[in-house]
């Protein structure tokens, strides 16, 4: 897992019950760009950042997919923005936008994870902005999906989420400054 860098998170009983997943990474745009991006159309941003747009224009899921072993492993996912909120700077933190997300699989949802998130968006410096992705997620099938999970599951999902957001960021980097 990534280490957890700056900030600080709103504890939500409801969204902290499963395992945790915790990546970010950096778009060397500045905040307000990257703010206006992700909170204008989110679904679209993360629709376009994992190539499945163009593959499945009417589509509206994105994709997570990881390599394992040289094997390309990925599913759909529709992912959904619950909420935006702007939250001021606080002394341990800066400014910073919060997305709040769920996703489940396009196809099958009951074979895949279900997964709640927080997607924080906020400035390193004036030309540098972070994603701070924290979510959970509870394994599929009971104590088996949870044996499962302890073996290889969680490090398929962790690698996964870190491809999504690295796709995010990637596109970001790439889009900014010209239309997304």
């Amino acid at each position: 897992m990534l280490p957890f860098a700056g900030g600080t998170w709103c504890y939500d009983p409801a969204m902290a019950k499963g395992n945790k997943i915790h990546c970010y990474d950096y778009v060397n745009h500045p905040y307000q760009e990257v703010r206006d991006a992700l909170t204008s159309d989110a679904t679209t941003v993360f629709r376009n950042a994992t190539g499945s747009a163009s593959a499945r224009a009417r589509s509206v899921a994105s994709e997570l997919r990881v390599n394992i072993a040289g094997i390309e492993l990925g599913t759909d996912v529709l992912i959904s923005v619950k909420s935006s909120e702007e939250r001021p700077r606080e002394v341990s933190s800066p400014a910073k936008t919060v997305l709040q997300l769920e996703w489940e699989a396009a196809k099958a949802p009951r074979l895949f994870p279900f997964m709640r998130a927080e997607l924080s968006i906020y400035a390193l410096t004036a030309t540098e902005t972070q994603l701070d992705f924290l979510g959970y997620y509870e394994p599929p099938f009971g104590k088996l999906g949870a044996v499962m999970d302890a073996i290889v599951g969680h490090r398929i999902a962790e690698a996964s989420v870190h491809r999504l957001l690295q796709d995010i960021a990637g596109h970001l980097r790439a889009t900014l400054g010209r239309s997304i």
